[in-house]
């Protein structure tokens, strides 16, 4: 059974509370307003547009300047390639960081600016996988070609 206390003495039961202290406000807590979640998705993927044009415009105008000397190219490409990757991981954590702050429209950007990323990054690397074949695995220890003719296939 619960008993009931005596009211404080001083203290009118009319006294208002005092105010809590402010809660700490996360990111996350309310959503981006409209007008800063667009600024942010355009800046964003127009600043990584023009980085990524231009790191690639650095990157095409060595293997220009290679002029025909394979291995400067190879190693331009490949590292083409791997600043694409970069570019890629960087993207997505954004598009992340995004979705922390609950920004739809940054986001949206973000994952287009990433799957057009993905779609460069394949074609790179299947260029590069065409003009690179692999060479032909070596015949075994026991292994006699067989000529047409010759009796010795089996």
């Amino acid at each position: 059974m619960r008993t009931l206390r005596p009211a404080r003495q001083g203290v009118a039961m009319t006294d208002a509370l005092p105010e809590p202290p402010p809660r700490r406000r996360w990111p996350w807590s309310s959503r981006t307003s409209l007008a800063s979640d667009v600024a942010a998705g355009l800046v964003l993927f127009i600043v990584e547009a023009v980085v990524f044009g231009g790191k690639s415009f650095g990157y095409g105008m060595q293997i220009w300047a290679a002029q025909g000397a394979q291995a400067e190219m190879d190693a331009s490409r490949l590292a083409s390639i791997a600043w694409t990757e970069q570019v890629l991981f960087a993207t997505l954590l954004l598009a992340g960081l995004a979705t922390l702050t609950r920004a739809p429209w940054t986001v949206l950007s973000q994952l287009l600016a990433a799957g057009t990323l993905a779609l460069l990054l394949v074609l790179s690397q299947h260029d590069y996988d065409r003009t690179h074949p692999r060479p032909a695995p070596t015949p075994r220890v026991g292994y006699s070609p067989c000529y047409s003719g010759s009796g010795t296939c089996h």
